[in-house]
């Protein structure tokens, strides 16, 4: 069975990317992927330049999306252009924190280039990407487990996005990284809100293979939302390696497709101007 598809990928016009747009296309070509979208940054709290927000530049904060956000629109656009027939390429945008500035979220998704919108979360407001934290009190996970996944739920409330990136993101950094277990019970009622919220709005739950090539050693977000997520009627499902450089494109991919099927579902979608196109599994 060859590599259907890659629906989550950063090139060089994302902060924490390495590789350039080209590279990573003909990545994709040489996979023989059926479908790939490029989906860099435009974390909506760092929409604008530090000077907007009365800030320093450091090494925990991302400013000027806008800008990025554009230029990678902008090369993907033309790049879609130049390489038809050669390979499906989808315009997208990982929208981080939609929720912290919804006016600059709104300005980014009525852009008519994109094919594709992903919405993730990868922090809390006034604190840093839960990368740079430190959990030196496990006993606050729970508590930060909770609001994380509130954020989580008033996103996918808005709603105005394609499809919901790695539910379980902090797990990467709790579990994996730092090998805390995360009692999660506290959390069950919202979990379950926001997968039905999303069933109910016909956006997509995307299974984001990052996690097998990493210490958390597993796929976001969990078996049991899936499962979860399909009774509430969810019938769409992505699947994304979060790939920051070319040998990551496709990574985790096929775990992700017998990931899928265990759970239940026969097709997965990459969306052409927001509309699901479906893959049989």
């Amino acid at each position: 069975m060859g590599i259907l598809l890659d629906c989550h990928s950063h090139s060089s016009y994302s902060f924490d990317a390495h590789d350039s747009l080209e590279a990573m296309c003909e990545q994709a070509i040489k996979l023989g992927l059926q479908a790939y979208a490029v989906t860099d940054h435009c974390e909506c709290n760092g929409y604008y330049d530090a000077q907007h927000y009365g800030k320093q530049p450091n090494e925990f904060e991302v400013f000027g999306c806008a800008k990025t956000t554009q230029m990678s629109i902008e090369h993907t656009t033309r790049l879609k252009e130049k390489l038809d027939g050669k390979l499906n390429l989808i315009c997208g945008v990982e929208l981080g924190q939609a929720t912290f500035d919804l006016e600059a979220a709104e300005n980014v998704v009525c852009d008519k280039r994109l094919d594709y919108v992903i919405a993730s979360m990868h922090q809390l407001p006034n604190t840093l990407d839960f990368y740079f934290l430190k959990y030196e009190d496990p006993s606050k996970v729970p508590a930060m487990m909770y609001a994380y996944y509130e954020e989580i739920l008033k996103l996918c409330q808005w709603g105005k996005f394609d499809t919901l990136a790695h539910l379980t993101y902090p797990l990467r950094y709790i579990e994996g990284e730092h090998a805390i277990k995360a009692d999660l019970r506290n959390c069950r009622e919202l979990t379950t809100e926001i997968l039905r919220t999303l069933a109910q709005k016909g956006k997509s739950l995307e299974i984001n293979t990052s996690g097998y090539r990493q210490k958390y050693g597993k796929a976001f977000p969990e078996a049991e939302h899936l499962k979860m997520f399909r009774e509430f009627g969810g019938e769409f499902i992505s699947l994304g390696a979060d790939s920051h450089r070319t040998s990551d494109i496709a990574a985790g991919i096929l775990d992700g497709i017998e990931f899928a099927k265990n759970a239940g579902f026969k097709y997965a979608v990459y969306y052409r101007e927001h509309e699901p196109k479906a893959i049989k599994l």
